[in-house]
């Protein structure tokens, strides 16, 4: 079983920026993380994604504000946000896909979500 634990979550001004991090526990083989997020009212999407390559991927409202990063070492993934506006008001989930070294399937992994408001 994987444990994910997020930290990062606050209140803050437009324009202002906020760091989220999530750190993976467990043995387990990691292949993609990423970040979703959900606003009342509205359906979770998928807002940045990286691969075990590097690889990223994000949702074209937060290209060029925000960055995904991951530090292999310590499991860890983080996601920079800048520029904020109140529309990324949401609950942030992280989200891991792994395996244990005997099962070959994938299996999706959630955090427990975090607050972030954007607000004046």
């Amino acid at each position: 079983q994987v444990q994910l634990v997020e930290s990062g979550g606050g209140l803050v001004q437009p324009g202002g920026s906020l760091r989220l991090s999530c750190l993976a526990s467990g043995s387990n083989i990691i292949n993609v993380m990423g970040w979703y997020r959900q606003a009342p009212g509205k359906q979770r999407e998928l807002v940045a994604s990286i691969s075990s390559g590097g690889s990223t991927d994000y949702v074209d409202s937060v290209k060029g504000r925000f960055t995904i990063s991951r530090d292999t070492a310590k499991n860890t993934v983080y996601l920079q946000m800048n520029s904020l506006k109140p529309e990324d008001t949401a609950v942030y989930y992280c989200n891991v896909k792994a395996r244990s070294s005997v099962i070959f399937a994938y299996t999706n992994y959630w955090g427990q979500g975090t607050q972030v408001t954007v607000s004046s």
